[in-house]
């Protein structure tokens, strides 16, 4: 009986140990050792997951066996840890995760949006994993949560949001004219870049597959270079990429002036094992003008796939594709040589209401932009990160203008026939280390680049079509705004045939040096080979041209990962082509002359908060930028050019990002500019503030409230406003001896809507007290009045 009752007890203790949950806990942290909250493990083939509390941590019950947990966190490569379990708990080791691609979806933290108009942290801005409180530079997100929040569609509105931004020129759809221009720390700037590396496009932006845009601040070419930056810095949109897990959305949004928007977010995994994962957005949009005429529509597709070859290698391939159609829009351009007789809107008197176009006289901006990108842990220091992007967009049709040639108030038309090509490809090796020399940590990417553009115009040469004065809103007659009536006008019309190209060799490396845990220094240059070879038929306009660009950066923590003050000098450079120099009827006549680069540095200082539990997130600065080197006719020889030309441009930023209570997001910002020519070969432009500098004062608010528990639950609203100050669109700067001022604007928008967990549904009213404003950089374009949206978005 002993042995029998001996035998029963071994057995019963057996299937209670076999039946036993095994706990497996651990702790996930980033390459700082602070830990990752929310992040993801899953147990590979099993439904056994968890997410990491407030301290990183983790646990999940098991049963014995071996696994894999898969360990994954937005913006953070993607971690497999093999392990084993048998009769006993078991805590698995440290795991650090490295900033890589951004393969995930935002997690929402118990139900909670934790000021969710903030990032704070990005591979980008550094081409380094560094969190904004450890960056030297400033830059300012526009995150995907605050374009919902907006119901926005397109990407000029969600421009609106970056601090210290404003709009010169809408995108006109022209060969080569790109994307619109923005002015941005006193300088021109266009939206360039696609995830780092170059994108361009002769048309707008698609809103749909905007995961979110940083606008990096500053000279900027140590690290991306001069073709896609300025000295006010630069535009990098981010877009959406493929996540773990199954899901998507479709939105329809309809508004005033025939405004369509259909779009569509599909992700899937592609592969059983779930390394594969594939994700598509697609959105069909069509908008007519609020003027007499004008319209636009297009059509978007981008393909997204990741591949995650094993715990080391991984490839990702990224596609935009568009096919646009629209009428170009409204640009009064104003006299740049006559004297003005007008000096502001009323003075001009022109009805904003009419386009003096028509809708039979349109252009076709296809574009398509392709990034292939593969990524490699050569060991636990180093990384590798191969690019490659090409980039073709064109444009076909009739392109109109208005220009004001004597300043009398009577512009003229002129039209060509657009035929127009640009294709770029750029290929980039970077090489990540994050290691220690002593116990001095180093942070650092070594880069190589190359990157060439290519320009095809074929389009036919300008002819004059009649004339309109906006003051009595009167058009010559016998012109025609039909295909045939332009077409006839242009048979006669000289055709272009050029083909340039440049190409850009380049070289850089940027080193973050810890020289203690709350004390940074940051220091980077970059060589830069450039290579012009001019229209590829006349060997005269072929140089080449050789610059570098150095960085520093000084960072302290007073309060560790809380409050950062930092100060940094940053340098841009332009590529000067050869000029010619001397009197063309002397006996020597005019000769090419080289001449240097064009420089800018900007010295910066300031403050960055990450306070009360993550909810205060701000950044408080001061800059000071110097161009010289400029190139100018020189004053004392009128046949003679010098490089003596200087400006400057100098101001402070505010922005903040708040989440005050539960349920409260706050973005904020304030920019002040103050732009002066100081050396010019005409003494009258000499103080003048640049057109292309905007307004000095510009500024921005949205504030959204949703209930997050109660019978109204889901239920939510938003409201805010932008604006800025008067500004010259034109003045001696633009080469005119007059002057012509837009007066100030604010613009206030508000929103309401319902969020569930499948569907969300709102309401938007822009421009609520539809305030007459206009853009203009010595152009005169008007800006869209009131405007209702609906929109309804169903996720699954």
């Amino acid at each position: 009986m002993k042995i029998v009752f001996s035998f029963a007890v071994f057995l019963l203790a057996s299937f209670v140990i076999n039946a036993q949950q095994i706990i497996v806990d651990g702790t996930v942290t980033d390459s700082e050792n602070t830990p990752v909250v929310g992040a993801n493990i899953l147990i590979k083939n099993t439904s056994k997951g968890s997410q990491t509390d407030i301290d990183g941590h983790f646990k999940i019950e098991i049963e014995t066996g071996s696994y894999t947990a898969v360990v994954s966190y937005l913006g953070y490569k993607t971690k497999e840890v093999p392990f084993s379990v048998s009769n006993s708990n078991i805590t698995l080791p440290t795991v650090v995760l490295y900033e890589g691609q951004e393969i995930l979806s935002e997690v929402v933290i118990d139900g909670k949006r934790r000021n969710m108009f903030a990032r704070k942290q990005t591979a980008y801005v550094s081409k380094l994993p560094l969190k904004d409180l450890e960056n030297t530079q400033v830059y300012s997100t526009v995150t995907t949560d605050l374009l919902e929040s907006q119901i926005t569609t397109n990407f000029e509105q969600a421009l609106d949001n970056a601090t210290g931004i404003q709009k010169l020129w809408t995108s006109t759809g022209r060969g080569g004219d790109g994307a619109g221009y923005y002015s941005l720390r006193g300088f021109s700037v266009q939206p360039q870049l696609v995830n780092g590396v170059p994108g361009l496009t002769n048309g707008t932006i698609n809103a749909a597959n905007i995961e979110r845009i940083e606008v990096i601040k500053g000279p900027s070419a140590t690290l991306f270079g001069s073709s896609v930056s300025s000295y006010g810095g630069l535009i990098n949109v981010v877009t959406k990429k493929p996540y773990k897990g199954f899901g998507g959305q479709v939105s329809y949004t309809a508004g005033s002036y025939g405004l369509n928007v259909i779009t569509g977010d599909f992700n899937t995994a592609l592969d059983k094992s779930e390394n594969i994962y594939f994700r598509l957005n697609t959105s069909y949009h069509t908008e007519d003008s609020f003027q007499d005429a004008g319209f636009s529509k297009s059509f978007f597709v981008a393909p997204s796939l990741s591949y995650q070859v094993n715990n080391k290698l991984s490839f990702s391939f990224y596609g935009e594709i568009t096919q646009a159609e629209k009428t170009n829009p409204t640009m009064l351009f104003l006299s740049r040589a006559g004297a003005m007789q007008y000096a502001n809107l009323d003075e001009l008197g022109y009805d904003n209401k009419k386009s003096y176009t028509s809708n039979a006289l349109t252009l076709e901006n296809p574009t398509q932009n392709y990034r292939v990108e593969m990524d490699y842990k050569l060991s636990e220091a180093w990384n590798s990160q191969t690019l490659v992007s090409r980039s073709v967009t064109s444009t076909k049709g009739y392109y109109t203008y208005l220009y004001d040639l004597t300043g009398a108030g009577t512009f003229s038309r002129y039209l060509n026939k657009q035929d127009a090509l640009t294709r770029t490809t750029d290929i980039q090796q970077n090489f990540n280390g994050d290691f220690k020399i002593g116990n001095l940590r180093n942070r650092v990417v070594i880069g190589l680049d190359y990157y060439t553009v290519t320009g095809i115009d074929n389009g036919s040469g300008y002819v004059g079509y009649g004339a309109v004065t906006p003051s009595n809103g009167e058009e010559v007659d016998g012109f025609p705004l039909t295909t045939a009536g332009v077409d006839a006008a242009l048979a006669g019309a000289s055709i272009n045939n050029y083909k340039t190209r440049s190409n850009v060799y380049s070289t850089y490396i940027s080193d973050v040096l810890d020289i203690t845990s709350t004390l940074s220094a940051m220091a980077s240059v970059r060589f830069d080979q450039f290579d012009n070879e001019g229209d590829i038929t006349d060997n005269d306009d072929d140089y080449d041209q050789f610059a570098v660009s150095p960085k520093f950066g000084l960072l302290y923590q007073p309060i560790a990962d809380k409050l950062s003050v930092f100060a940094n000098w940053q340098n841009g450079f332009t590529n000067i082509g050869p000029q010619l120099v001397g009197d063309p009827n002397s006996a020597t006549g005019q000769e090419l002359k080289n001449f240097e680069p064009e420089q800018a540095n900007q010295f910066e200082f300031g403050v960055k908060t990450n306070l009360l539990n993550n909810r205060l997130n701000a950044t408080v600065n001061y800059y000071n930028i110097l161009v010289n080197n400029r190139l100018m006719t020189d004053p004392n020889d009128v046949f003679g050019k010098i490089q003596d030309g200087e400006v400057s441009s100098k101001g402070f930023e505010l922005e903040i990002n708040a989440n005050p209570v539960n349920g409260l997001n706050i973005r904020a910002g304030y920019s002040y500019n103050d732009s002066e020519i100081k050396k010019a070969s005409t003494a009258s432009t000499i103080g003048e503030r640049p057109v292309e500098a905007g307004s000095d004062i510009v500024y921005n608010l949205w504030a959204d409230y949703m209930f997050e528990t109660g019978a109204i639950k889901g239920f939510g609203i938003g409201a805010g406003f932008n604006g800025a100050s008067e500004r010259d669109i034109i003045n001696a700067s633009g080469y005119t001896s007059g002057v012509f001022t837009v007066p100030s604007y604010i613009i206030a928008n508000a929103s309401v809507y319902y969020a569930a967990d499948k569907y969300r549904v709102g309401l938007k009213l822009n421009n609520m007290f539809n305030e007459e404003y206009y853009s203009g950089w010595s152009t005169l374009t008007p800006q869209q009045p009131r405007s209702v949206l609906a929109n309804f978005a169903y996720k699954f």
